[in-house]
């Protein structure tokens, strides 16, 4: 089953066309681990908060939930007459060469990574924000194309300790598996956040518009806002596909918040250029970070993208792999170049608006713009 509005129309289509005909069509739970109306509150409602549901989907939760299916694969149907598969550029694709990004495609790449993150696991709640870190399982590709199993890593997880005291790596990891879970339902219950805010109440939003507003987008798209962290983020997306989780959070922030741009734009962004881009996650990212989604943070919580590059990266390690024009500067200033001294800035070899973009905004006023553009939602309804 897929639970994207475009995709239960298209298999409602294929339904219908297919009984017309005397074919039966049948859909199976994959993609989750549970669906549907597995997990509902007690009144028999889909969940809106995450920790009550993330109670219920463990209670719920059943050995044979995540146990591997046992159903084979069988042999494609041969396209009838001269129809054939159409090749990759018929449909719109180039060819891209994944391990050139050190992508390793196919279940085997997803094996080595899984392998790898079960060694360091126990340490993934401490390391999972740090962007130059090896902290994170990389899986998210892999779980979008099939290529692993999302029951076989909520064995994996259980089989680490998720489920007893004391594992914690283990049990912050299953969570974010569930989150998964979440964040399909609410699609495939609340399919308008395909195209408008969760809290209705949000899409009151006055955001920026006109040319003022576009260049601002440009400039975060290509990663030349002046915030260290921010470009960093924007050039590992362009570059390889990929966005660090934390990453995304902050990034999404400093877009809907600093820059007042509508979430909706980022998230187009994002869905255009993420490798491991899949609707649900990615909406529910971003309207938890513009505070217009399901359980998401208060619209009066705005990521502050300096004390979020200090906190992640306070040595600048990500900063300098991905921004190679600022490796001269000293830690005390990664994280703020604009704030050396012109001498400063000369023996670096770092002048502000010349070799790094001087900041779009100041932080401290944008946040005041927030606050006042969010005024009309401070008590937003929830469906």
């Amino acid at each position: 089953r897929d639970y994207e509005p475009q995709a239960k129309r298209r298999d409602a289509a294929v339904s219908a066309a297919l009984h017309a005909g005397g074919i039966a069509f049948e859909s199976f739970k994959d993609q989750a681990v549970l669906d549907g109306d597995e997990v509902l509150t007690q009144s028999g409602r889909p969940f809106t908060v995450f920790s009550p549901y993330k109670k219920a989907w463990l209670k719920r939760l059943t050995e044979d939930d995540w146990q591997p299916g046992e159903g084979e694969i069988g042999t494609l149907a041969t396209p009838p007459g001269a129809q054939r598969v159409p090749a990759l550029a018929e449909l719109g694709f180039a060819a891209t060469d994944l391990r050139a990004l050190g992508f390793v495609p196919g279940m085997s790449g997803a094996r080595q990574l899984l392998d790898d993150f079960l060694g360091r696991i126990s340490r993934y709640r401490q390391q999972r924000d740090f962007p130059a870190l090896k902290g994170v399982s990389y899986l998210s590709i892999h779980l979008r194309f099939g290529t692993v199993s999302i029951r076989e890593l909520v064995s994996r997880a259980i089989a680490a300790g998720a489920l007893r005291a004391g594992n914690e790596g283990a049990a912050t990891w299953l969570s974010e598996l569930v989150w998964r879970d979440f964040y399909f339902m609410i699609l495939d219950r609340f399919p308008y956040v395909a195209e408008r805010a969760f809290k209705p109440a949000y899409d009151a939003v006055a955001w920026e518009q006109g040319a003022p507003a576009d260049e601002a987008f440009a400039a975060w798209c290509e990663g030349r806002t002046g915030y260290p962290l921010v470009d960093a983020a924007m050039r590992q997306l362009n570059g390889t596909g990929y966005m660090h989780n934390r990453l995304r959070m902050v990034s999404a922030s400093f877009l809907s918040k600093d820059l007042g741009i509508d979430w909706r734009r980022g998230e187009a962004y994002f869905a255009a250029r993420l490798n491991d881009f899949d609707l649900a996650a990615n909406n529910g990212g971003w309207q938890w970070a513009a505070s217009s989604g399901c359980d998401a943070q208060p619209y009066f919580r705005i990521f502050n993208p300096v004390l979020q590059s200090e906190r992640f990266d306070p040595a600048g390690k990500f900063i300098r792999r991905y921004l190679p024009e600022l490796s001269a500067v000293p830690d005390r200033f990664i994280h703020a170049p604009w704030r050396m001294s012109p001498a400063e800035q000369e023996a670096c070899g770092v002048r502000i608006g010349r070799e790094t973009p001087a900041p779009l905004v100041d932080h401290q006023q944008a946040r005041q713009l927030t606050l006042e553009r969010y005024a009309v939602v401070k008590s937003p309804a929830v469906p």
